[in-house]
């Protein structure tokens, strides 16, 4: 038994602050681990009573008979280090800290937090809450919890194999009790409060090394520990997360309820999609994923068969397998050949498949066409679909989709569309039947893409090397991050520093007679806005434009003019889930869609090309409306070197490639610069100083006269390229 595994095999629990008052906090779980027959030791805990409820207590934990494998501790906050001393000494490895009044009260809560906690840790003693309802398992009976849902007067306890862990208890448990309700058996519920010491996430990674485990469902509130995401992910177990803060107004209350710390919200959809982890946005439909996760049939791939009593549920199935990014299988020749031989005439046989309400006179229809899906190699997923068919009629459905499921192992969910009442055992009988039920096709297709997201192949990338490649310097000018590239094997246009007008004549001519000029004076990011870019310059006008540039400050690069494309944003920043590569259209599309993609760093095989094919406008890379398609895969192999590159760097910088132009053949970076972050609880990179005249925002010099870089985005880790025009996406 490790330290947390305690809350669900604990053999004896001590109730601090235990007391026989009727309605009292600290009686609750005393009355729940006798009621439902926990079979350990119970050692009530207060100084003023010698028995509670027919049980031994006992002054203090010190003095109960050990050894002590979990200590609920429910008395006031100012008493909680006392309980925690208490704990220490006793050698107790497990405390669960109900009380309330630390970190989600403001500062003097958090400080009394930050002391439990350091007091706990010296002491070997680890902790869950404070601010916490806490934990239930079900096989062991072990019931360290004083939710109200146990005191109800009839609740179901069958121990079941999902998981559910939870910051907010009232939340965790309110979710349990309607999982409960629909037929669900968790066999696990652990609320975590204000994850001080021990995290839900890490109460999650525990309890995916639990054999009977089948699914892990967590509520989040903090922001999460890439590291114990990553172990989870390669678990093996399917998991799906609520995560709330989506919003800034979500991140405010967050943080008033448990002092929890919110990030950029697409930066760990990318990163929850990119490990396998489903991200579901409301109780509903994490117990609707929680449905399809009792069962252990996976699928092989995403192409689903629907077969329907309905004709308007099959359209509307139809619908959803798209929606929810499934595919619609196009069935084998065979099988429509088999199917015409079984579906009345005025059915259908092409996918969805129509058997209509004659299957009421004829039941052998499901059974038959089941068959011919289930031998199909081009269906992974099955979606039954029926309507408002009552009594006998279900019952012979459903019999028909056990028999189904039992041959082929494919997964096989239902969507029956009508009153419980026209059915009332149909609940039960399909749960029984291992078929998980929806009320309707969308839900039933939103819980296969779940399912196909927790079963679908994927490399997984290992953990970020420690930064020991130092980045550039925070000055670096952009001739000398394009050598850097170049270095690393990326693309950049072939260009060099002019010196003089007449050193410009020169490098028109070496760059092939038409070039473009670019002002490099230290933190000018929006070259065009500022004047700073002269384009399809020839010799004859090197001269002029060299001067016109060189007046801003700085020096001028002339590079060469690099033929059509399809632009593309390409930057790389860290966040507090560690370093992002941020990339998604460019130039003159950066502001105006905001399509952008999101990958933690180091990236996986082919996740370059994947956040490229995931990207609103990737019709534009494959040749929309009559343009040229574009090298996508060439695109893709400089994702990776860009991320390869810079996932070694320190934190704090912000590297900006804006735009990267993607050719028929070959990809480009036209323009690059280099932000420094001085973003609080972000360390800057070592040995990086923000000098005076340095934008705490940006980390870039200011130079007077000149308009500066407006700072790194928070949204997109990326130069914001506020009012670019069309010029700024051609010139760089």
């Amino acid at each position: 038994m490790s330290d947390i595994s305690a809350l669900w095999e604990a053999e004896s629990i001590a109730v601090i602050g235990a007391s026989e008052r009727p309605g009292a906090l600290g009686r609750k779980p005393l009355d729940y681990l006798l009621r439902y027959g926990y079979k350990g030791r119970i050692l009530p805990v207060n100084p003023r009573s010698p028995e509670i409820l027919g049980v031994p207590a006992y002054p203090s934990v010190k003095d109960a008979p050990g050894p002590v494998d979990l200590a609920l501790v429910m008395v006031s906050a100012e008493r909680v280090l006392g309980a925690v001393d208490d704990c220490v000494a006793a050698g107790v490895k497990l405390a669960v800290i109900a009380s309330s009044g630390f970190a989600e009260t403001g500062e003097e809560g958090a400080r009394l937090q930050a002391e439990v906690v350091a007091k706990a840790r010296a002491g070997g003693l680890r902790i869950i809450g404070p601010n916490c309802i806490g934990a239930v398992g079900y096989e062991n009976r072990v019931l360290a919890t004083f939710s109200p849902l146990f005191g109800a007067e009839s609740v179901p306890f069958e121990p079941g194999t999902l998981a559910f862990v939870s910051q907010s208890g009232a939340l965790g448990f309110g979710a349990a009790s309607l999982a409960l309700e629909r037929g669900l058996r968790p066999g696990w519920v652990v609320s975590t409060g204000n994850d001080a010491d021990v995290t839900a996430l890490e109460v999650l990674r525990e309890l995916a090394t639990v054999p009977d485990v089948t699914g892990l469902l967590g509520y989040l509130e903090d922001t999460p520990d890439i590291d114990t995401l990553r172990a989870l992910a390669g678990s093996g177990k399917p998991v799906a997360l609520l995560k709330s803060g989506r919003t800034e107004a979500g991140g405010r209350a967050a943080a008033s309820h448990t002092g929890a710390l919110a990030t950029d919200d697409r930066v760990l959809d990318a990163a929850l999609r990119g490990l396998g982890i489903v991200r579901v946005d409301d109780i509903d439909e994490l117990l609707d994923v929680a449905r399809v996760f009792e069962s252990e049939r996976r699928p092989a791939g995403n192409r689903v068969a629907v077969v329907t009593t309905s004709g308007g549920s099959g359209i509307l199935a139809a619908d959803a397998v798209e929606a929810h990014g499934l595919q619609l299988s196009t069935l084998e020749p065979r099988s429509k050949e088999a199917l015409a031989e079984i579906v009345p005439a005025f059915g259908a046989i092409d996918n969805p498949v129509d058997i209509t309400a004659t299957v009421l006179s004829d039941p052998s229809l499901f059974d038959r066409s089941l068959d011919v899906l289930i031998a199909d190699d081009t269906v992974d997923i099955i979606v039954a679909a029926f309507c408002v068919m009552a009594g006998p009629d279900v019952e012979k459905a459903v019999n028909a989709l056990f028999r189904a499921a039992a041959k082929g192992g494919k997964p096989i969910l239902v969507a029956r569309t009508g009153a419980d009442f026209l059915a009332p055992d149909a609940p039960r009988d399909l749960r029984e039947a291992g078929l998980p039920e929806y009320p309707t096709p969308a839900r039933a297709l939103r819980a296969a893409a779940a399912l196909w997201e927790v079963s679908r192949p994927r490399t997984l990338p290992d953990a970020p090397r420690p930064g020991t490649v130092p980045g550039p310097g925070a000055e670096a000018t952009e001739p000398e991050l394009k050598r850097l590239l170049a270095e690393a094997g990326i693309a950049v246009p072939k260009g060099r520093i002019a010196e003089s007008a007449e050193d410009a004549v020169r490098a028109v001519t070496e760059v092939g007679g038409t070039a473009v000029l670019k002002a490099v004076v230290p933190g000018l990011l929006h070259k065009t806005e500022a004047g700073g870019v002269e384009i399809g310059v020839t010799a004859a006008g090197a001269p002029a434009a060299h001067a016109r540039l060189a007046a801003l400050g700085g020096q001028v690069l002339v590079e060469e003019l690099v033929g059509e494309g399809v632009e593309l944003i390409v930057g790389v920043h860290t966040t507090d889930l560690g370093p992002v590569l941020t990339a998604g259209l460019g130039g003159i599309f950066t502001e105006v869609l905001d399509d952008v993609g999101h990958r933690l760093l180091p990236l996986a095989p082919g996740e370059g090309a994947e956040l490229l094919a995931g990207l609103r406008g990737a019709k534009i890379l494959d040749g929309a409306r009559g343009r040229a398609a574009v090298d996508v895969a060439a695109a893709a192999e400089l994702l990776h070197k860009v991320a390869e590159l810079a996932q070694d760097w320190p934190a704090g910088y912000a590297l900006d490639l804006n735009p990267v132009r993607v050719l028929p053949k070959g990809a480009v970076v036209l323009d690059a610069a280099l932000g420094v972050e001085t973003t609080p609880g972000v360390e800057t990179a070592p040995g990086v100083e923000t000098a005076p005249g340095v934008d705490a925002a940006s980390g870039v010099e200011t130079v007077p006269g000149v308009e500066t870089a407006s700072g790194v985005d928070a949204a997109s880790g990326v130069e914001a390229a506020s009012g670019l025009a069309a010029a700024e996406g051609a010139a760089r």
